[in-house]
């Protein structure tokens, strides 16, 4: 008896698959240019080998039984598996990665990340033929193909993704870094942070601008750096000043609206609250920050041996490096945004 490892091959799994749509055996044995009775034995050679019944003898028709149902389910699965492994290959081998990541930063608009998902994703569509029957989610796949990671972090944290190899493209890293060799930085622009607090905090009724020495007296929102190896940076705190430190400027945002501490948020993200009234800008001694924010990526170092006969670029990063040129989507991943949080974010 052959093992079922051996009898579980891509043909056998595709003739279930036509003996199941075509409904007969005869019919199957036309469409795939062989006689009823060779596939008559196929069959009963896979039905011994895995000690089942697949189709049910007592019908005229090609009547599968509840694990010959099983069987066609999961081979269809590993048959689009298979068909895929074999188009990430050839992808690869015309230079589309198998797999891009992206850090980026947490004061990036997520809504322009996405919209450059979706367009990414709609590179080359795919209407691919299905077998019948075939999971329709497996149906018109678009894009070259490349796997998309997105991962959000902050401050040192996007330029540590990066630097360390977690990351291709880093979106929203400082401008005023250098860079080390195999980096590439261009700049995205500035983003301006405010001082705000909720109308009915404290500070909210003050007239001049506020000194660090009363800023000191209340508690500040923070966000964390989520760098691990590369020391955490820390913005606008002040020596001794409580802080309630969150994991994104998103709950910075929300913890300063219900007034539990005060803070710099960047003016994009909170322009809603702020025209709604529910957040009140007030000005400092120190004034309103503008730090200038950069896009970087890594490339092939020149002087590793064979460098020069590889693509400098994989065509996924190279295309996202060509979005970002625009002035439009630079100003977008700055711009915008919208005070809805998005669920899971």
């Amino acid at each position: 008896m052959s093992s079922s490892r051996n009898v579980l091959t891509p043909e056998s799994l595709a003739m279930m698959d036509v003996i199941a749509r075509t409904g007969s055996f005869a019919a199957a044995a036309r469409e795939l240019g062989k006689v009823p009775s060779s596939l008559t034995y196929s069959v009963r050679q896979l039905e011994d080998a895995l000690d089942v019944l697949l189709f049910d003898r007592r019908s005229r028709q090609a009547k599968l039984t509840a694990a010959g149902e099983e069987l066609l389910n999961e081979g269809r699965r590993l048959l689009d598996q298979m068909d895929a492994v074999a188009n990430r290959v050839k992808r690869v081998a015309t230079g589309w990665e198998t797999q891009l990541t992206l850090a980026v930063d947490g004061v990036i608009s997520r809504l322009t990340m996405f919209e450059l998902c979706e367009a990414f994703y709609a590179l080359c569509p795919q209407v691919a033929s299905m077998r019948s029957g075939a999971s329709a989610h497996n149906a018109g796949l678009g894009g070259p193909g490349t796997r998309l990671r997105m991962r959000t972090e902050v401050m040192n944290g996007t330029w540590e993704a990066l630097t360390s190899g977690q990351a291709d493209l880093a979106i929203g890293v400082g401008a005023d870094r250098g860079t080390p060799p195999g980096v590439q930085l261009k700049e995205l622009g500035p983003m301006e942070f405010l001082f705000a607090v909720a109308p009915h905090h404290p500070l909210a009724g003050a007239t001049a601008p506020i000194s660090d020495a009363e800023l000191l007296r209340h508690r500040a929102v923070a966000v964390a750096d989520s760098a691990q190896r590369l020391t955490p940076m820390t913005v606008n705190l002040l020596p001794g000043q409580d802080v309630l430190t969150v994991s994104s400027m998103q709950l910075k945002i929300e913890a300063q609206l219900r007034c539990m501490g005060c803070g710099f948020v960047p003016e994009p993200l909170a322009r809603e609250h702020i025209a709604a009234g529910r957040l009140v800008v007030k000005a400092t001694q120190r004034g309103a920050q503008h730090p200038r924010l950069a896009y970087a990526w890594r490339t092939p170092v020149t002087s590793t041996p064979g460098a020069g006969r590889k693509p400098q670029l994989g065509l996924a990063l190279r295309w996202w490096i060509d979005q970002l040129e625009s002035p439009t989507t630079r100003a977008a991943l700055l711009e915008h945004h919208s005070a809805v949080p998005l669920a899971g974010m």
